[in-house]
Formats: C-alpha cells, structure tokens, sequence
C-alpha cells in the first residue's frame, strides 16, 4: 500500500519571491538613470523681457561634449520671421537651488537629421554620454526624459518609459494631406534614413528630448516628432503612444563636425 505524504505548500509571497528578486534589480537601474540624467536635461526657449511672459518654450536639449553644450532639434529653434526684436535663446535648467537661465547659441545645424547643436554660457553642467554606433534592438528598453508639454506645470524634466518598436524610414506615409507640413516635404527631398519608432508616449515638447537607453543611461537617440491621428493637437488629447527618435550616431556626428 503506497502511503500518501503531506505535500508542503509554499505561501504565495515565497512563490513570487524569484520574479520579484529579477523585477527590482531593473527598477532600481531605471530610477538611477532618471536621476542621473535630470541635471543634463534643458528646456530650450527664447527670452525677451518686453514679452509677458518673457521666456517662451520651445522645446528639450540635452548637455553633451564638455558640458557647454547641448543637443536638440533644429526645428525647435526659431526660424526666421519667427522671432520678435529682442528674443534671445536661452537654455534653462531646473535643480534643487531653484532655476537658471542661460544664454545659448547655435554653433551648428543638420536639418535633414533635424539636429541642433548648441553653445550656453556658465559653468559645465553634466553631460550625457553617446552609445556607441551600433543598431539598437527591437524591444530594446529606454527612457525620455523632457518637458512634454512644455512648461505648462513648471520647470520639471518629466520621465517616460517604453521600447524600441522598430527601426523605419523616416519618410513614414501620412493619413492625410492635413499632415503634410514643410519639415516633412524637406525630408521626402533629402532622401530616406533610418529612424527609431518608440513604443513609449511622447509630446510636442519632447522634441529634443534624450532618448536613454534604460539599463546604461547612453543616449540611443534624440526624440523628434510623435505619430498623430488627425491633427497636431490631438497629439495632446488623444496620444498614440508611437513616437519617432533620430539614432545617436547623427547627433555624434554633428559634435564632430565642431571639433
């Protein structure tokens, strides 16, 4: 006769121990890579002290090469006819003494890539760190950092997290001709390139923002433009949660290009 033993029974929280052991370690590198970039991260505006309010958003850049300078989108930059006498660039940076503001100037633009390098003034500010040039991934993790909707609740660089959904040309098809604005058109004549599609929800102040990869920190890419389904502002009201980055290697580039 086969006797019957008394099987053990794990308590749930024990089973789950091994999942949660493997789920900490990565929570914990993602938070220090959101800490660590915070400081190199700007938002990019103009100031003029006859306006009300003086500084006016434009968008993210990030502190790069010596700690002098700073990475964005060209198309975050004003354009000509776009700005009023006395508009000054400047970078602004939020820290725990409160915010300062930077005058900036460009030292060098690539608007087929839609990059920006800039030069601020003062002390170096930490700089983030390119990965080296190689393809990211699909399913990749990362992380964005910026000013989302610009400076609507203040002077805080705001964390996204998502996945690399695929690396696609830019010249992406367009629901509707309503879509087809004049930095589009520009690149369909330059010709295609590679770029990175997020899985990870992004705004129009994002443009400019770092895009991080979540277990190093490196910069995978700049983010530059987010998927809409109608118009610019149901970007705002109805996200889809598909969003577009420049791979590093071009920004590289271009700080190489100023050496």
């Amino acid at each position: 006769m086969r006797l019957l033993t008394r099987r053990r029974v794990l308590p749930p929280l024990l089973l789950l121990l091994p999942f949660l052991a493997g789920i900490a370690p990565a929570q914990a590198e993602i938070e220090a890579v959101i800490a660590a970039s915070k400081p190199s991260v700007l938002a990019v505006g103009t100031f003029n002290a006859l306006n009300n309010p003086g500084f006016r958003f434009r968008g993210t850049g990030f502190v790069v090469d010596d700690g002098t300078h700073a990475v964005t989108n060209a198309h975050v930059l004003p354009m000509t006819g776009d700005a009023d006498a006395g508009d000054r660039l400047i970078v602004v940076l939020s820290g725990s003494d409160g915010r300062q503001g930077r005058g900036a100037k460009v030292i060098a633009s690539d608007p087929v890539y839609d990059l920006a390098l800039l030069k601020f003034e003062g002390a170096p500010l930490p700089a983030l760190k390119f990965a080296p040039d190689a393809a990211v991934p699909d399913g990749r993790a990362v992380v964005l950092v910026g000013y989302p909707i610009g400076v609507v609740f203040g002077f805080v660089p705001v964390s996204h997290r998502g996945i690399v959904a695929a690396t696609v040309p830019v010249a992406q098809p367009l629901p509707n001709a309503r879509l087809l604005d004049q930095r589009t058109v520009y690149r369909m004549r330059q010709g295609s390139f590679d770029i990175l599609q997020l899985d990870a929800t992004a705004y129009p102040g994002n443009s400019g923002s770092p895009l991080l990869d979540a277990d190093s920190g490196l910069v995978l890419g700049v983010i530059n433009s987010v998927h809409v389904k109608a118009t610019r502002e149901s970007a705002l009201s109805h996200p889809t949660g598909i969003s577009y980055a420049i791979p590093a290697r071009h920004a590289s580039a271009l700080l190489q290009q100023r050496r």
